[in-house]
């Protein structure tokens, strides 16, 4: 490798330059660097000179940018407030539908300003901010009518349920074959020869005709009653409960949760107050006797109910 010398005066001699590529390489990255800086704090000074409005330019476009979002994001809210608000036009029909009574809601509190949808003009950094409050109260309102029509759906959901089990436990069938005999209401009875109430529908039938539950629930009773003979009780929920007198035989137990169109029992003649084999078919609600014809729908007989 070729070697550098110098003349050192101190010595009179020629001296060797030791680690002169080193050396070399170091000064020229250094006065490298010192160079990079001057030329860019130089073209920084000029572009000043030169470019005075380069950060306002950049401040305009990233402004109108924002600008743009702003408006998005406000239509995008408008929009889906007014999605919101046909579903609550909907969500009214549904509680009619459930029977539940209107949702009585204050509409003050979704009082919404019109600027929030208008386009940004030139506007101040006040005004601006003003315009960002109004977004901010606006989404705050969307969101609580977001959560009111939750809740108002979920109620009209759980209403919904608790109206299919009604419909299933309500006594809504003719519960055995025959013809209606004694109606419901003050009557002279046949054996005390006496005006006495009578609380059912006596359904003329043989011994033996099978007698069949008019709706969901639960055999609440079973035993022999003054009058009655054999008795059967259900207790369908929701207020209502059926009897069911002068049984021959039954065929469920206590407790025991059964369908409408299950066979629960088998007309007799039992009871000392009975005239002759028939069924005698009481219907309470909230513990009060009412007319079981009401609960005999003409459009449905007792086969199309029938448990297989």
């Amino acid at each position: 490798m070729k070697k550098f010398y110098y003349f050192s005066k101190s010595k009179l001699k020629f001296v060797e330059i030791r680690n002169f590529y080193k050396k070399f390489v170091f000064l020229i990255l250094f006065f490298s660097v010192i160079a990079s800086f001057f030329i860019f704090g130089t073209f920084l000074v000029f572009n000043e000179f030169i470019n005075p409005d380069s950060e306002v330019k950049v401040l305009r476009n990233t402004n109108t940018v924002l600008k743009e979002k702003f408006e998005q994001l406000s239509s995008q809210y408008k929009n889906l407030d007014e999605r919101i608000t046909q579903l609550s036009s909907k969500s009214h029909d549904l509680r009619l539908q459930a029977n539940l009574e209107p949702e009585q809601i204050d509409k003050n509190i979704f009082g919404i300003g019109g600027n929030v949808f208008e386009p940004i003009k030139n506007s101040t950094i006040g005004k601006i901010n003003n315009r960002v409050i109004e977004l901010e109260n606006f989404v705050n309102q969307v969101s609580l009518k977001v959560s009111l029509e939750k809740n108002n759906y979920e109620e009209i959901e759980k209403s919904l349920k608790e109206n299919e089990l009604k419909y299933e436990s309500i006594p809504a069938i003719k519960p055995c074959d025959g013809t209606l005999a004694d109606d419901f209401g003050m009557r002279m009875h046949p054996i005390l020869k006496i005006m006495r109430m009578h609380n059912g529908d006596d359904i003329i039938t043989d011994i033996g005709t099978k007698v069949y539950a008019p709706g969901n629930g639960k055999v609440d009773f079973i035993g022999r009653r003054s009058g009655y003979g054999l008795t059967l009780e259900i207790d369908h929920g929701f207020g209502y409960k059926t009897q069911f007198a002068h049984l021959d035989e039954i065929s469920v137990k206590i407790g025991q949760k059964i369908q409408r169109g299950d066979l629960i029992a088998y007309s007799g003649n039992s009871g000392e107050l009975s005239t002759g084999p028939h069924l005698h078919y009481e219907v309470y609600y909230q513990g009060v006797a009412v007319d079981p014809i009401n609960f005999m729908f003409d459009n449905v007989r007792i086969f199309d109910v029938v448990k297989k």
